[in-house]
């Protein structure tokens, strides 16, 4: 069992996107949601950083400093990867598309 909180509640209660770098998406295969892939995040550097499990709508979230990440995708549908470039706090998007 994975220890990472459930990634498909809302940002948790007391979250300042004025100061935290918040990472999210969603994991997707043909347009369709992709749960129980593992997403792993990637610094700029390629060095392994972090790794969540997406939710049962494929949702998935990160804490982390700002910067380039690879956020990439492991799952029965397949594997796929994506770049967000969080050049400072926020909430940074993306969709990771397996195959």
């Amino acid at each position: 069992m994975c220890g990472a909180p459930d990634q498909a509640v809302s940002l948790p209660v007391g979250t300042d996107l004025g100061k935290q770098t918040v990472l999210a998406g969603r994991v997707v295969a043909g347009g369709a949601p992709v749960g129980g892939a593992f997403v792993r995040l990637l610094d700029g550097t390629g060095e392994f950083t972090a790794e969540v499990v997406s939710s049962a709508s494929g949702d998935f979230r990160f804490f982390a400093a700002p910067g380039t990440w690879t956020v990439r995708a492991l799952s029965r549908s397949g594997n796929g990867e994506a770049v967000l470039n969080a050049e400072g706090p926020g909430l940074h998007q993306t969709e990771v598309a397996v195959a």
